[in-house]
């Protein structure tokens, strides 16, 4: 195929990894020509690492990706063994829904997606290096020469980018475990100019699980009620089961400091930077001398397989040494080691070079999701796979590219992070970078995000109908619920708190009070118990946040409307209350002359323009008063 013969897709996506498989996905829904290119197809929807979705964040990214149409959210309820939402007893805003996947029952449900997917083409080949004509990545070339002609170019590799795995003294070219790395494409993304780094991140070793003795560890049953990932789900699919929790011990942790000079990260083997939240053991031991134990979750990796992971313990120590530390755990005297844990560095770009529809500036054509832009963990590619495949396709077709802001959602979050501020160490999502956490809950990421899909054509139809009816439902029910009042009387026959004034309010009202649930107000009226649970649940956390929320709305408005909002240009910054250091030093390095100029410095977040427009008008307003 020649520059002048015509292309053979639209979109191309190297990686069939997370990131690679919804970008592809998302690139196809919009009508792209597309092809998947990847090393091995029965790979495709590999779990690398841990056999878990979702989590704190990761859980909302999951909610978020699923009210887009994507695939991880259904995949994942497909293989689910056990269903865990975490902080449950806080607030909805922060609660995340997590669930152990059972990895081959996601592999070939992934796999069986991709292939039902019209406009999508797998092809078996290692990617080598990009065709540019007319200043644009206009397709790719594999190992054998091949060329395969597109539009668009999505580059999903995962640690494959120079991969080269430590166990103790021993180095592996691999991109994981039995598999090879990306050598040739890390050397054509080096010569490129784009600043390129390397990054570290760590297994644990693998367990046989019938030589585990559970009988005196504690159990981690599955919840009675499951908070499912998707809301096109409706029933469990798979057996659910229990993990089992262990600790290390003081024995544990002296076999690891005799031995850390033969860890490949503490011996200097690494020179790539690992993920802070998520330490090897060895760092536990070292940055936490003070605790005598660390928990162990023990966590099967299928219902046919007798793998199990023991999360918490990754390492980049000799198997000898693996070997003794694991043996000397509660539970695990007697324990096989299937496979030993290991270190992993790999090149990744940074995420700087990138625009806000995840392109890369100085590549036109090109786009980047995933590990290769500085993050760890399945749930934060994916996000990054839905934006770039949708991007993409927008480019190759002249579609309104997506986009999604800070207040739309934690993906808009995630690539306004990456893209600004950049990645010093592997990026994880936590709901503690959101400012607008109370709107960005997980039971109302369709809400917020499927009417935008909808719009772009990122949305098929069974979505786009069960979305339409849950609309109409939850609407129905929140009138409802704003149309009848209970007297004091009565709150105070089912349970309720009342107020001192006596006063009747509404039963929306109601959900608002510390206490109160959507249960209560069934005693109080038995007509509201006809529900569905989801909307219960739903409509009771958006009534509990609604003074919030409606604030953080007038607040997100304002900002949009006051962009060119002057700001003094004597302004000091010591003086604006609750500004972080790093916000101050940056706006007093850059004096912006405007909230827009302000808003388009590294890390300058909406908080921190919602501050400075406040600390303003107030300052201005005295001066006035005076």
């Amino acid at each position: 195929m020649t520059q002048a013969g015509k292309f053979q897709f639209d979109v191309v996506v190297v990686g069939g990894g997370h990131a690679g498989c919804e970008a592809a996905a998302a690139a196809a829904r919009r009508g792209a020509r597309t092809a998947l290119v990847t090393h091995r197809r029965d790979t495709i929807g590999e779990m690398s690492c841990n056999p878990a979705m979702g989590g704190l964040g990761k859980g909302h990214l999951m909610r978020e990706v699923d009210a887009l149409d994507g695939l991880i959210a259904r995949i994942s309820d497909r293989a689910a063994i056990q269903y865990r939402l975490l902080n449950r007893s806080k607030g909805p805003a922060v609660r995340g829904p997590r669930a152990q996947i059972d990895r081959a029952l996601y592999r070939e449900a992934m796999q069986d997606a991709i292939g039902l997917i019209p406009e999508l083409t797998v092809i078996e080949a290692p990617a080598a290096g990009f065709i540019l004509a007319d200043n644009r990545v206009q397709g790719i070339f594999t190992e054998d020469g091949s060329e395969i002609w597109s539009r668009c170019v999505v580059l999903t590799t995962g640690t494959f980018l120079g991969g080269l795995i430590h166990i103790g003294e021993k180095k592996i070219p691999a991109g994981r475990a039995g598999e090879a790395p990306s050598n040739a494409l890390a050397q054509v993304l080096r010569g490129t100019g784009l600043r390129i780094g390397r990054l570290k991140t760590g297994t644990p070793p693998r367990l046989d699980g019938r030589t585990i003795d559970y009988q005196n560890l504690e159990a981690q049953p599955a919840d009675s009620e499951p908070f499912y990932f998707s809301t096109l789900t409706r029933h469990t699919h798979a057996r659910q089961i229990s993990c089992h929790i262990t600790h290390t011990n003081e024995r544990t942790h002296e076999i690891i400091e005799r031995n850390l000079a033969r860890s490949a990260m503490y011996a200097g083997h690494i020179e790539g930077i690992g993920p802070r939240y998520c330490p090897s053991i060895e760092d536990k031991i070292v940055k936490f001398r003070d605790r005598s134990s660390h928990q162990i979750f023990l966590e099967p990796e299928g219902l046919g397989d007798h793998t199990v992971y023991p999360n918490g313990i990754s390492t980049s120590l000799p198997e000898d040494i693996q070997d003794q530390y694991v043996r000397s755990i509660r539970g695990l005297e007697n324990v096989r080691i299937i496979r030993p844990g290991y270190a992993i560095e790999y090149d990744f770009v940074d995420p700087r070079e990138l625009g806000p529809q995840l392109d890369v500036r100085a590549l036109p054509g090109l786009y980047l999701a995933g590990q290769i832009n500085g993050t760890t963990g399945y749930e934060e590619a994916a996000a990054q796979g839905l934006v770039a495949g949708a991007n993409a396709a927008a480019q190759a077709l002249d579609l309104e590219p997506l986009g999604i802001s800070r207040s739309d959602g934690y993906i808009g979050v995630l690539v306004d992070d990456l893209t600004t501020r950049g990645a010093s160490e592997p990026y994880r999502m936590f709901t503690s970078r959101a400012e607008y956490r109370l709107m960005l809950r997980a039971d109302n990421a369709d809400e917020r995000l499927t009417p935008k899909a909808v719009r772009l054509g990122l949305c098929l139809e069974p979505r786009k109908s069960e979305f339409e009816q849950k609309s109409a439902d939850l609407a129905g029910l929140r009138e409802k619920l704003q149309g009848m009042k209970f007297s004091a009387d009565q709150v105070r026959l089912a349970g309720l708190p009342s107020s001192k004034d006596g006063r009747a309010r509404t039963a929306y009202e109601y959900l608002s009070y510390d206490g109160v649930e959507y249960a209560h107000l069934c005693e109080a009226d038995p007509k509201l118990c006809g529900y569905d649970t989801t909307l219960q649940t739903q409509i009771a956390a958006e009534a509990l946040y609604a003074a919030y929320t409606d604030h953080q709305k007038a607040e997100i408005r304002a900002l949009e409307q006051e962009r060119g909002f002057v700001l003094p240009s004597n302004l000091d910054y010591d003086l604006v209350p609750g500004l972080s250091n790093e916000a101050r030093h940056k706006l007093v390095a850059a004096r912006p002359e405007t909230l827009a100029d302000a808003a388009a410095i590294d890390g300058i977040t909406p908080s921190v323009l919602a501050l400075l427009l406040s600390h303003v008008r107030k300052t201005m307003s005295a001066r006035l008063a005076g």
